[in-house]
């Protein structure tokens, strides 16, 4: 059974999850809109920052109990990149991340919360 602050966190990176795929929906979908579009880069930048926060919050039971279907590691390693990259994080990345990563973080989310 999932401890409560573990579905609350969860829950935290589906809102998060949704805001990405909300973003893509009202500013374009192809890495050229991304890439021309400040406000697009911080919107999705700072949702992936705010993914990483609880994902690294996770109890290691459950992180354990999950690790062969999320990677709990990289989206912390993303959430310090984007936290401490000042600027200079590769757009690339962030959009590869923001339209491959999370549907599947999304659809895990989803799963697990009965959603």
């Amino acid at each position: 059974m999932m401890q409560q602050a573990d579905r609350q966190r969860l829950t935290h990176i589906y809102e998060y999850c949704v805001s990405i795929e909300n973003a893509i929906g009202r500013f374009g979908n192809g890495f050229e809109a991304f890439d021309s579009d400040e406000d697009f880069q911080h919107a999705l930048s700072f949702c992936l920052l705010q993914i990483g926060e609880p994902g690294g919050g996770l109890s290691e039971e459950y992180r354990r109990e999950t690790a062969s279907r999320v990677q709990w590691g990289p989206m912390k390693a993303m959430r310090n990149m984007v936290a401490h990259g000042y600027g200079k994080m590769d757009r690339q990345i962030i959009w590869e991340t923001a339209t491959t990563d999370i549907p599947a973080s999304k659809a895990f989310c989803m799963e697990q919360l009965g959603l």
